[in-house]
């Protein structure tokens, strides 16, 4: 009987250690495993991620009718979409105590300045990365794109947003245009440098940047500095003509079942030593203001968290445009259907 109530016992105990589980949706290598190993330490849970490849497939997911997530990382200017649409939850600040370190120049930047649905994650920039090893006369300009040198040695994102900024910047355009003469230019410069790309890639550009399949990508700054670290033949580019700036940050749906877990997560991460430890790791720019203080000065140093100020003013965060969007899925259409 003793043995009986022990066994049972046991099992209660491990049932109830693992008896809530957060569902986190998010991108590809976004927190380190350490980290969510420690949270689930700490709070006696269990994280099960899920990733996507861009916000559009991410909001399809939800519109779709999705509810088994309680955390998500989308870019600002698709928070404003989810937002408007009755999407999200309203934080509880109280249950983030940690929501101060946050930094105020990037709250600047960002639409919820009050943080009362999202909170700032990381701040990234689409920039690109060459083997140097390859190409012995690289240059930080989109114009790079255009070398037919390169051919079939190129990949440039499969995101409408990001290929199209990246198109715009290259013509000294806003990536926020809604310039009808401007976006068509800017189909035209993607159907251009769509003749050099091997393809619109998200995910492959890493490795194929590392193996030197490719010798020119179009890529997040966080996934270029986790290849660098590991291949110094990698090297990092801001183009001077400016790039597209992302702010990533957590929401809590308002279909979540464990919104005391989620807020817990958010609060977890944005503890300075957290923090420090997971930008590190995945190569992000976390704008926790005290974090700074504990990450290593190579960290900084790196072209894709430090950007020069002359260049920094040419950059752009992506805004949601409203019905102005329909121009660029139009263009999007056309640059994919060019041969």
């Amino acid at each position: 009987m003793r043995g009986l109530k022990f066994i049972l016992l046991t099992a209660l105990l491990s049932a109830t250690a693992f008896g809530e589980t957060l569902h986190v949706y998010t991108w590809a290598d976004y927190v380190s495993p350490d980290v969510v190993k420690e949270f689930e330490k700490q709070h006696a849970c269990k994280v099960v991620i899920d990733t996507f490849d861009s916000n559009e497939s991410m909001f399809a997911k939800f519109k779709a009718g999705a509810t088994g997530y309680d955390l998500v990382f989308p870019t600002a200017y698709m928070i404003q979409v989810m937002n408007a649409q009755g999407m999200l939850a309203k934080l509880e600040h109280t249950k983030i105590p940690n929501l101060p370190n946050i930094d105020p120049a990037v709250l600047a930047k960002v639409t919820d300045k009050t943080m009362e649905h999202s909170v700032p994650y990381t701040f990234a920039y689409a920039a690109v990365a060459v083997r140097k090893d390859k190409i012995k006369d690289a240059e930080a300009s989109w114009a790079m794109f255009d070398r037919p040198a390169l051919a079939g040695r190129v990949t440039l994102l499969d995101d409408m947003r990001e290929s199209i900024g990246a198109a715009l910047k290259s013509l000294g355009h806003s990536i926020n245009t809604r310039d009808e003469a401007q976006l068509t230019a800017a189909r035209d410069v993607l159907i251009r440098w769509k003749k050099n790309i091997a393809r619109f890639d998200n995910e492959g550009y890493k490795a194929g940047i590392d193996s030197a399949e490719f010798h020119l990508v179009h890529g997040y700054s966080g996934d270029l500095f986790q290849v660098q670290m590991e291949n110094p033949k990698v090297e990092i580019l801001i183009p001077r003509e400016g790039v597209t700036i992302g702010c990533d940050e957590m929401v809590i749906p308002k279909t979540a079942k464990q919104v005391e877990l989620a807020h817990a997560f958010i609060n977890f991460v944005l503890d300075p030593a957290i923090a420090a430890e997971n930008m590190e790791w995945m190569g992000y720019y976390c704008p926790n203001k005290p974090a700074l203080d504990k990450v290593s000065p190579e960290f900084l140093k790196n072209p894709a968290i430090t950007i020069p100020t002359d260049v920094q003013a040419k950059c752009e965060l992506i805004e949601d445009l409203g019905p102005d969007l329909a121009k660029y899925t139009k263009v999007w259409d056309e640059v994919k259907a060019a041969r």
